[in-house]
């Protein structure tokens, strides 16, 4: 956000919020694709042992479809409350957005709840060796639970599986605050953001996971709000658009490309193999690495607070796929209008779908996943029950996504009057 370019005139600035209510008019092809294709990678992350996992963004390169969910968030508040915010004013977008921040808490609170009704009841079974408990952690929670139960609801007690929706919603929070700093000037909303994430780099900034320890949230909310806020000037236009240039182009695919063995083990490994005097000089790299993170005290990889080479990764590839979709996403239109063909007009469709029911699918495929785990842990894990479970997965997720948009236009309600 230190690229934001301030207006002159102060009117101009209070007139930039109006963007977001002509953008809202329209559905975005590119936020939904991408939001799409993100709940995709986050079902196949989060099935366990899952041989897929191999191959999603996040074993080639520092970021991962985290980051395209928070981002691609960040996109669709401002198109959602930005405008709510120039219409009906501060208070009443404020309104909004803390009716969106309970839904995500109690989707939050009823995931929790599914969840670990489901490993318990897999426990009492007696029909399976191993802990479905113990695996996600929650012996804590069973052995305790009047303590336990407290902190569920209060964000104390925020097991590792559970986090992604607790930052969203801490993130959701600060918005009205993001917004009253826009109304003083947009360099206020670039001091904010990155002041607060400067104070979660340096561990000023954190909240506690769990009574017991000291573990924090392993996606500290204010380490990433830097991104959910850099999708939401963006979309909201107090960031520009940035030029389709070759120098940019090149500038972004090197880094995507050169960085990959530095953020990526499996990259490094193929690397040194292959060209092992190479293996050795970014072992090197990775020593200045460590000796530049203990002396300014900041994880610059680190998932948890949102680290600045996961950030310069992620917007390289951003761009990437920005310049790639064309501008207004002009691309995919003309594939949704069929000119690609009817199958892949078909595949679009779905994972459009499956990107504006993203909550839903959210929740869905994070409980979900779980329950495809045990079925691999029953029939094994070789390449076509592993084939089977992710493509089941994938018709499930799309399943939830269509029925989720018939229920929400009400067809029930007649049209007359």
């Amino acid at each position: 956000m230190a690229t934001i370019s301030p207006s002159s005139d102060y009117r101009q600035e209070r007139a930039a919020p109006a963007r977001a209510d002509a953008v809202a008019s329209t559905r975005d092809p590119r936020l939904d694709f991408f939001r799409g294709i993100a709940m995709f990678i986050i079902l196949v992350a989060h099935i366990p042992d899952n041989p897929w996992t191999g191959w999603i963004p996040a074993r080639f390169g520092f970021s991962d479809a985290t980051e395209i969910f928070v981002f691609c968030s960040g996109m669709a508040s401002a198109i959602a409350f930005g405008g709510t915010f120039a219409r009906k004013g501060f208070w009443m977008g404020t309104a909004r957005v803390g009716y969106r921040t309970w839904q995500v808490y109690w989707a939050h609170i009823g995931l929790f709840f599914f969840v670990a009704m489901s490993m318990a009841a897999l426990d009492a079974s007696g029909a399976f060796e191993k802990s479905y408990v113990d695996s996600l952690n929650l012996r804590w929670f069973f052995e305790d639970p009047q303590s336990q139960i407290v902190g569920a609801f209060t964000l104390t007690y925020v097991p590792n599986y559970f986090d992604i929706l607790p930052m969203y919603l801490v993130v959701l929070a600060m918005m009205p605050l993001i917004v009253a700093a826009s109304r003083v000037h947009l360099w206020a909303v670039a001091g904010l953001s990155v002041g607060v994430w400067l104070a979660a780099q340096a561990q000023l900034l954190w909240l506690p996971a769990e009574p017991w320890s000291d573990r924090e949230w392993f996606f500290n909310p204010f380490g990433w709000q830097l991104l959910f806020f850099t999708g939401f000037a963006f979309m909201i236009g107090w960031l520009p658009a940035p030029p389709v240039s070759r120098r940019l182009i090149w500038l972004a695919v090197a880094f995507v490309v050169l960085t990959a063995p530095i953020g990526s083990w499996k990259v490094f490994v193929w690397v040194e193999a292959a060209l092992p005097s190479l293996g050795e000089a970014i072992r090197g790299i990775w020593k200045v690495f460590h000796t530049v993170e203990d002396e300014i005290g900041f994880n610059i990889r680190g998932k948890t607070d949102f680290g600045l080479l996961r950030y310069l990764h992620f917007l390289s590839l951003a761009y990437l796929c920005w310049v790639a979709v064309g501008r207004d996403g002009w691309r995919l239109r003309q594939v949704a209008a069929g000119d690609a063909g009817r199958a892949t007009q078909s595949i679009l469709a779905m994972i459009t779908k499956v990107g504006q029911q993203s909550l839903v699918i959210f929740v869905f495929s994070m409980a979900l996943a779980r329950l495809l785990g045990v079925f691999l842990d029953v029939s094994g894990r070789s390449f076509a029950t592993v084939t089977l479970v992710n493509l089941i997965g994938f018709a499930l997720i799309i399943g939830v996504a269509y029925g989720a948009a018939w229920v929400k236009s009400q067809p029930w309600r007649s049209k007359r009057t």
